[in-house]
Order: structure tokens, then C-alpha cells, then sequence
């Protein structure tokens, strides 16, 4: 299938990440100029490199998500270098895992800034050149956790939910100018954000990481984590023009996983 994405412009945030790599990539492949933004460097560069020796385009951009006021400055070198953002791909790390009550109000405002107002920002800011061009993609990456929330995840739960509503909004704002607005949320993708997760909770029941990937897989229907390249495949097609009719939508790429409708 040809997803049309051949000179169009992606900006991919968390590029440096399992799941953000594996997107740019493939965004890549398929004829995208795809700009890398990650906090690490070091990733940032393995990516870009690995883009560019594939034969894709790829400008690595350090972007700290943190830092609201410089969201500008970011997307005005993309546009310098490869042209106005076709594609938008809102993919952030998550805060540490705890428990919902109890948490100090500065971790929850700062969690919010990285996770929510600086994807809300830098939407803002390529949207209009979207609109005037009547073709746009904007694609937020979450968790299965705004479905059936994950324990000793509160602030990921609650913050990522909020996306959701953002989105599903943005999407019918902005249909009939041809830009498409959804939210795709992973499983058990096998990251090393998930190995993260699993060894805090290990560590957290006093048993091993063994045990707690056992019971995770165990709880999956297709009997294993998934593969970033699979979730990587599904944004690409969301990127696309053939989804130009898919929009608003939140799209599950968990093996199953989540057992509610």
C-alpha cells in the first residue's frame, strides 16, 4: 500500500525511545522527511544515523519538552530544513510510577508541562500551515492506561486520559480542513520503558522481573509483548493519506490485552 507520505514532513517526538525510534523509522522508509526530537542526545544521534544509512532523510533536533518557551524555536528549524510539518507525531515519556494520592502538586505541574501542555504547544504551532495546506496529521501516542488504568501508574493514568478529551475535541475542529487528530495507545510493547516498569514492580512486590513479564505475557491473548515495529506500522498508516477517513479515534495496538469494549 502507499501511504502517500513520500516529501511529506514528520516531526516525531521521542525519537530517541523504543517506540519513537521504531516510528521515525518506518515514517522514514516510507519517503517521509522525518526530524528527530528527543532530551537524549546520544539516542538522538544512534537514530538519525541508523535513518540516514537506510537511505532516509533525518534531522536530529534535541527537544526538552520541559521547555515550553523554546517549542517555537524547534519547529522553525524543521520548517527551515525540510519544510512545514505534514505529520505530528506526539510521543512523550511518562513520569514515574506511584500511586495517584498522596503525590507532591510540583511533580503533577510538572508532569503536565512535559506530558501535556508542550504536546498542546507544539500542536498549536504547526496546525495553522496544516489547515492552509487542507492536509495534516496529528498523532498522540498514550497508554493503555486511559482504558483500564494500570496500578501505581496515577499520574500517567490521569494525565494521558487528558489527551484524550484534547484530541477527540481538536478532531472535530479540525476535519473539514482536512488534517486528522488521534490517539494510539500501545500494550505490552517491549521497551525499555517496560522494562523499567516491570523491574519497579518486581522490586515493588518483592519477587522477580521473571515472574512479572511471566504474569504480563500470560495476560495477553496473542501470548507475548509486542514488537515496537508493529506499533511503528499502525502510526505509519495513521500518517497516511488511506486513513484520511480515520480520525478522532483512539487506536489499541495491545495484542488484546485490554478485555473491556
Amino acid at each position: 500500500m502507499d501511504l502517500g507520505l513520500k516529501g511529506k514532513t514528520a516531526l516525531v517526538l521521542g525519537a530517541g525511545g523504543g517506540l519513537g525510534s521504531a516510528i521515525a523509522k518506518t515514517l522514514a522508509f516510507e519517503g517521509a522527511r522525518v526530524a528527530l526530537g528527543d532530551i537524549d542526545e546520544a539516542a538522538l544521534a544512534r537514530v538519525a544515523a541508523a535513518t540516514k544509512q537506510a537511505g532516509g532523510e533525518a534531522l536530529a533536533l534535541p527537544f526538552d519538552l520541559s521547555d515550553i518557551a523554546g517549542i517555537n524555536a524547534r519547529v522553525t528549524q524543521v520548517e527551515a530544513a525540510f519544510g512545514p510539518v505534514d505529520v505530528l507525531v506526539n510521543n512523550t515519556g511518562g513520569p514515574p510510577p506511584t500511586p495517584a494520592a498522596g503525590q507532591d502538586p510540583e511533580l503533577w505541574s510538572k508532569s503536565f508541562g512535559q506530558m501535556v501542555l508542550s504536546v498542546i504547544t507544539l500542536t498549536d504551532r504547526v496546525l495553522p500551515q496544516m489547515r492552509a495546506r487542507k492536509w495534516g496529521r496529528i498523532i498522540t501516542s498514550t497508554s493503555s492506561g486511559v482504558v483500564a488504568p494500570i496500578a501505581n501508574l496515577g499520574i500517567s493514568n490521569a494525565l494521558r486520559l487528558s489527551l484524550v478529551g484534547w484530541s477527540k475535541t481538536l478532531a472535530r475542529e479540525v476535519a473539514r480542513d482536512g488534517v486528522t487528530a488521534n490517539i494510539i495507545l500501545p500494550g505490552r510493547i517491549a521497551t525499555d520503558r517496560i522494562k523499567f516498569l516491570d523491574a519497579k514492580k518486581a522490586e515493588r512486590e518483592g519477587r522477580t522481573v521473571e515472574e512479572v513479564s511471566a504474569e504480563s505475557t500470560a495476560s495477553i491473548p496473542v501470548g507475548r509483548y509486542g514488537d515496537p515495529q508493529e506499533y511503528a506500522n499502525v502510526v505509519a498508516f495513521l500518517a497516511g493519506t488511506p486513513s484520511s477517513y480515520v480520525t478522532g479515534s483512539v487506536i489499541r495496538v495491545d495484542g488484546g490485552l485490554i478485555a473491556s469494549i
